[in-house]
């Protein structure tokens, strides 16, 4: 019935071919016009994760408590010293917030005016002991130069000292002039130098944390752009620039966050789009004419498919309305896997115009013959992308709905346009028969040996069923994006460091008291590294500290408060200044001495003239006036409370309501997924409302697998049914069904033995090898049940041959994208397709064994 009703379409699509073609291209038009205007694309991830599930309600109520902290974006400042990033954070930070229209929201976590008053009250008593120690050793320096800020100042006060020092006093010197010598030596050799006036006052040697400052902002987004943080991200540049922000003034700025790390994704896809689109299509084109050896027909394909993209861009316009960063991808998979159809039909096509002769035999043939194949391989491939519909992963559903309609489009199209197209350019006859007569000799091998392939096939199964538990999935986003590109390589450097990694867990307590006590508990796991909470600002041992503080208040105040500084000198007056202290130096220092190495540097600056003075003030004074404003701030710190906390600060921290944040930070490498794992798992034991990104990457992957794991039931069930109904014998139904089960299970073996991890980008590679092996079985099926014995010799080898080319060069292209995550599918999706032949070309053919009709002449000829 199936067939007379194809076969019915057909004739009507050839008898009115010029009405037909016209009717579905006017029909591709409306749809592209409409596509086009109503079609959008939304950037927003969220959208595509289910809302109701408990960790998103976890993460809603977060958001909403702090919605400061949602959609950031991270300007990473890197300094030659803590000055210069100090100095570089605070600048931008300040010009970004006088563009409110783009940035609502702008924070310096480590920095600003709270920290830079109450800076020493974070060290440890001891540590403020020796850094107290240090300043007030230095004390003539720092008075000198409180009085005199500039170069004159800095080497007079050099002079004074060597000259008046003893042995020891010197010996103890020599740390400042070496460092002080190597910075004039580097400026007059014309390389980058900046002098560290924090590691000069307080004697403490710089971290690589301590050259790195951030300013954290929420830009004003655009989602109807595959960037939404564009134009944020290209003003702080612009910012940046204008501040001198360069690697020539010995600052590096890189920008990371969610914004950043999803925009570059973005234009990274973006990129490799045109180029996968092209070579996919130009593959393609020479694949259909080697194997239709015809321009008509490849034409004729060609115009099919692409109106079948517009008709399915129509209804996704019109039923769905936007395209996520999944169901963007439909165009590819329309014409990975509707070329199929074309080329069963058109191949099909080929082998009756040789067998009938005419014409209209020759279509009404095709029909009769394919149509029923077709509708099926048809169905089952919808019922594979449909199967994602009832899933809870609503980033898939919608790539469900368009590529399961887009099916259901392009085979009315390969029953209506294309036969329509054959009847207007009316291809050549074929002299030659259609097909690989090269492979009876393995066609006759595979029957002749089938127990033992059917053998083989069994232990395969079993082996690749033993690698199954090893199978791995990467719940990690950041690896599906480009290592290369600077929000990933940035967010990798911050991960490095336990306490800068962004990968950390956060809890919602009613209160600050609440938030306290449930901290405590959570910083006893092993798992955890360090649990910050408001409360963490107000610094502890306060009544320890405060004293040190004031003796240095009283003993610094005098100095940094010279309420008649001199004026700025002339480059004359610096020169003499370095000249005179050259001297002293060379008079005081042994040879090879610090003493002396600073005056040989000197000497060959003043030699210079008045032309290296500017670069040595950028590079020995540039954070100077701010460390000094910095030691008054903090050497008149006083007692912390909670009610001293900056609105800005306490904001991040506690809501007006009186609820408080606990941000909670992994102990390890939190690129590795165990230790997320158990660090999650941890933290939930005492604090199951906990979210943050390790939460939602874990939840958010196993809510994805498990999506795809449901779709792969619901879609072989619904198949198998499908095929139950239509086929109606249950051993023909197993014959479509094993081989497909056997080829997922090679592929997931596969992925074990070359090391690849399913990840949320891959994971799509096996519905689709559902969609596309279902329609490869259903057709050597239907051929065994027509009577054909020996497959890999008939027409229908071919067209599968060629349609997996095809389907492979429109995926296969995929995996040359920049995109870690694209790529991964294009291979994945190579893999399973090269599994789909083997099983289908190989294990099939033995499965079925001589053909019904065959298997009833081989017994009349014995009985006879």
């Amino acid at each position: 019935m199936i067939a007379v009703i194809v076969a019915q379409i057909v004739e009507f699509a050839r008898r009115n071919a010029i009405l037909v073609i016209g009717a579905c291209l006017v029909l591709a038009v409306i749809a592209a016009i409409y596509a086009a205007g109503h079609l959008a694309v939304d950037t927003d991830i969220e959208r595509m994760l289910p809302s109701d599930v408990a960790w998103r309600q976890n993460e809603k109520a977060l958001d909403e408590a702090f919605p400061q902290n949602n959609n950031l974006l991270v300007a990473v400042i890197d300094g030659r010293t803590p000055d210069l990033a100090d100095k570089a954070a605070g600048e931008l930070a300040e010009k970004m917030r006088g563009e409110p229209r783009l940035f609502t929201y702008v924070r310096q976590p480590d920095g600003g005016p709270f920290f830079e008053r109450n800076g020493l009250l974070f060290l440890s008593p001891e540590e403020l002991e020796k850094v107290a120690q240090q300043l007030i050793a230095a004390q003539p320096l720092i008075g000198s130069l409180a009085h005199d800020p500039s170069l004159r100042g800095l080497f007079d006060a050099l002079a004074t000292f060597v000259s008046g020092a003893d042995t020891a006093a010197a010996a103890q010197l020599d740390p400042t002039l070496t460092t002080i010598g190597d910075v004039v030596r580097r400026v007059v050799e014309g390389r980058r130098a900046s002098l560290s006036w924090q590691q000069m006052m307080t004697g403490r040697k710089a971290e690589p944390r301590d050259l790195r400052r951030f300013v954290v902002t929420r830009p004003v987004l655009d989602f109807s752009g595959l960037e939404p943080g564009e134009t944020a991200r290209t003003e702080i540049r612009r910012l940046a620039g204008e501040l001198g922000i360069t690697r020539e003034n010995g600052l590096r700025l890189r920008l990371t966050g969610p914004v950043a790390l999803d925009d570059e994704q973005f234009a990274t896809l973006r990129e490799g789009a045109l180029r996968s689109m092209v070579l996919s299509v130009v593959m393609v084109c020479a694949i259909l004419f080697a194997a239709l050896r015809s321009v008509k027909l490849v034409g004729a394909i060609i115009v099919t498919l692409f109106a079948g993209f517009l008709l399915t861009a129509g209804f996704a316009a019109l039923a769905i309305g936007s395209l996520n960063l999944i169901s963007i991808a439909f165009g590819v998979l329309f014409i990975g896997l509707a070329v199929d159809f074309s080329i069963q039909f058109s191949i099909r096509y080929r082998d009756q115009r040789h067998r009938l002769g005419t014409f209209p035999e020759a279509l009404r043939g095709t029909a009769l013959t394919i149509g029923p194949s077709l509708v099926l391989a048809a169905g089952a491939t919808a019922i594979g992308f449909l199967s994602f519909v009832p899933t809870r992963y609503t980033g898939i559903q919608a790539l469900g709905w368009i590529a399961g309609a887009g099916m259901i489009i392009a085979i009315a199209l390969n029953f209506l346009l294309l036969p329509g197209l054959l009847t207007l350019l009316r291809p050549r006859g074929e002299p030659e028969p259609i097909g690989f007569r090269r492979a009876a000799p393995l066609d006759r091998w595979l029957i002749e040996k089938r127990r033992w392939v059917i053998a083989a096939a069994v232990v395969l199964a079993v082996g690749c069923v033993a690698l199954s538990p090893r199978i791995a999935f990467d719940f990690d986003p950041l690896n599906l994006k480009d290592p290369k590109s600077e929000s990933v390589s940035t967010a990798r450097d911050l991960m490095n460091d336990p306490m800068t990694t962004p990968y950390t867990a956060e809890i919602l307590a009613p209160s600050l008291q609440d938030a306290e006590a449930l901290a405590e508990r959570v910083g006893k796991l092993p798992e955890v590294a360090q649990v910050v909470t408001g409360a963490s600002f107000i610094p502890e041992h306060q009544d320890k500290k405060l004293p040190i503080i004031e003796d240095l208040a009283l003993l610094l105040g005098p100095t940094l408060n010279d309420r008649q500084p001199l004026p700025p000198p002339s480059d004359e007056d610096v020169l003499k200044a370095m000249q005179a202290c050259a001297e002293k130096l060379q008079s005081a220092g042994q040879p090879q001495s610090p003493a002396a190495r600073l005056a040989t540097a000197l000497k060959a600056a003043v030699a210079r003239g008045p032309e290296i003075v500017a670069p040595l003030q950028r590079a020995m004074l540039a954070g100077l006036l701010k460390q000094l404003d910095s030691l008054r701030q903090m050497t008149q710190a006083k007692a912390v409370t909670l009610a001293d906390l900056t609105p800005e600060l306490r904001d991040g921290w506690i809501t007006p309501d009186g609820r408080a944040r606990i941000e909670v930070f992994p102990k390890g490498d939190a690129r590795d997924t165990s230790v997320l794992e158990r660090f999650v798992a941890a933290v939930h034991s005492v604090a199951p409302e906990a979210t943050g990104t390790p939460v939602t990457i874990q939840e958010a992957g196993r809510l994805i697998s498990s999506a795809f794991v449901q779709a792969g039931i619901i879609g072989v069930a619904a198949i198998t049914l499908l095929l139950a109904i239509v086929l109606r014998r249950p051993r023909e139904v197993a014959m479509v069904v094993v081989p497909l089960l056997l080829a997922a299970l090679l592929t997931l073996a596969v992925t074990v033995v070359i090391g690849m991890p399913l990840n949320y980008a891959n994971i799509i590679s096996l519905p689709l090898l559902l969609g596309i092996g279902v329609a490869f079985d259903i057709y050597f099926v239907m051929n065994w049940r027509a009577g054909l014995t020996y497959h890999l010799q008939s027409s229908t080898a071919r067209a599968v041959l060629f349609s997996a080319l095809t389907t492979l060069s429109a995926f296969g292209s995929l995996a040359l994208s920049n995109d870690p995550g694209t790529a991964g599918m294009g291979s994945l999706l190579t893999i399973s397709l090269a599994c789909t032949l083997f099983c289908t070309f190989i294990i099939l053919p033995a499965l079925l064994g001589p053909a019904p009709t065959a298997r009833i002449e081989q017994e009349r000829e014995a009985a006879g």
